[in-house]
């Protein structure tokens, strides 16, 4: 059977899940296109519902062995009009799917090299693209203040390009306790910033803990205050910042450059 209704109740619980307020209260978000779908299968993750279209243009572009893959699943079918009230991307591949939230971690892994906090991150594109670069570092948790913006919206989750399924999420109430806790694990605590003449080459990225400030703010001036360093990246032009996500894909990756070497 195809829904052709867009008031149709499983069509009307995926349009809430467009709002955080939703997504928080059934603990489910929307995933949409072939690679990311294909990687929640891949990842095991806790696919409740997929949504093809029947009739969309770009529905060809789901191969074969995708639609053997998801006919494991609970399956709906819809016309290209009630698809178009579900979808949030301006040319869709015809396919979503609402994704139960993973049970939250919120115990720190101490073991890891560098832990990512996010201090007030706002942009859903710096947010989504900070976890993937996370992710390609090889790391697999980021902290975030309660006031950054929320991981589970959907421009956020096409961003990560699938780092999102595999990255541990801690929502810190209290950054300023959270980091004091590291600091009681033996954790280094660095903040970004353009006051101080250390840059990001002049420490060593073993057991530390990056600050990465908002994008109109950096980092509050508490958190400088109880930091034990503060770091820049050295910029040769007239430019005196770089876009949140930019900053920390330089930063980790100093820190790969470190590890490989």
């Amino acid at each position: 059977m195809i829904i052709t209704s867009k008031d149709n109740e499983t069509i009307k619980h995926i349009r809430k899940l467009k709002e955080k307020k939703y997504r928080d209260e059934f603990g489910e978000y929307i995933i949409e296109g072939v690679k990311l779908i294909n990687e929640a299968i891949e990842e095991k993750l806790d696919v409740k519902t997929i949504v093809i279209c029947d009739n969309c243009n770009k529905t060809e572009a789901i191969n074969q062995n995708l639609m053997y893959a998801v006919a494991k699943y609970s399956c709906v079918y819809v016309d290209e009009k009630v698809f178009n009230t579900i979808t949030e991307v301006q040319n869709p591949q015809g396919i979503l799917a609402v994704v139960g939230k993973k049970n939250k971690q919120e115990e720190i892994n101490y073991n890891e090299d560098v832990i990512v906090i996010l201090d007030d991150i706002q942009d859903p594109g710096n947010l989504g693209t900070i976890l993937r670069t996370i992710d390609s570092a090889n790391l697999s948790q980021v902290i975030i203040s309660k006031k950054s913006g929320d991981v589970y919206n959907p421009k956020v989750i096409r961003s990560t390009m699938g780092a999102i399924f595999r990255i541990n999420v801690i929502e810190s109430y209290s950054l300023l306790d959270t980091i004091k806790n590291l600091k009681k694990h033996k954790f280094t605590i660095i903040s970004t910033s353009l006051d101080t003449d250390k840059t990001i080459y002049d420490i060593q990225y073993k057991k530390v803990a990056i600050v990465i400030g908002n994008e109109a703010n950096g980092v509050s001036k508490e958190i400088q205050e109880i930091s034990d360093s503060k770091i820049k990246i050295p910029m040769l032009g007239k430019t005196e910042s770089l876009n949140a996500s930019v900053a920390t894909g330089i930063v980790l990756y100093e820190y790969v450059r470190q590890k490989i070497k």
